[in-house]
């Protein structure tokens, strides 16, 4: 039973790695390469739609690294469990605290209404999430080493 989790928890937290690296490093360069009505309207349609997916996404996999941490206290790689649980607690209070702000304000703008400084609020949001993708590829690492 143990095993299926450990298979499960990082499958699942691999593929959310995986589509944040891809946010990261190939949809925000396309975006960014845009026109700027175009970009600013892809950001704003891709923090709706995934605004919409990732906080589940992400409160699952801390779930599920929770319940791995609790069910394999006593085995190898414990430790390492709990400290990408940590990282995944530290991604959850960065989205929270620097992420999410910035994005429910871009979500909601157009060419008509967005202030004059959404560029430079893009870019924040883009530096964070560069640190926010290191945070949880460091939490995967720990997770497929603990498995292995």
């Amino acid at each position: 039973m143990l095993n299926a989790l450990e298979v499960v928890t990082t499958v699942i937290v691999g593929v959310m790695v995986g589509v944040e690296f891809a946010v990261a490093f190939v949809i925000g360069p396309i975006l960014n390469a845009l026109p700027e009505d175009s970009r600013q309207l892809g950001h704003a349609h891709g923090g709706r739609m995934l605004g919409a997916v990732m906080p589940v996404w992400y409160i699952g996999s801390l779930v599920l690294v929770a319940v791995w941490a609790v069910a394999g206290w006593h085995h190898d790689g414990a430790g390492l469990v709990v400290t990408a649980g940590a990282l995944l607690i530290l991604s959850v209070v960065m989205s929270l605290l620097l992420l999410v702000p910035i994005n429910n304000r871009n979500k909601t703008w157009t060419p008509e209404n967005r202030p004059e400084d959404w560029k430079q609020q893009l870019n924040r949001w883009e530096r964070w999430h560069y640190v926010r993708v290191a945070v949880i590829i460091a939490a995967f690492t720990l997770l497929v080493t603990a498995f292995s």
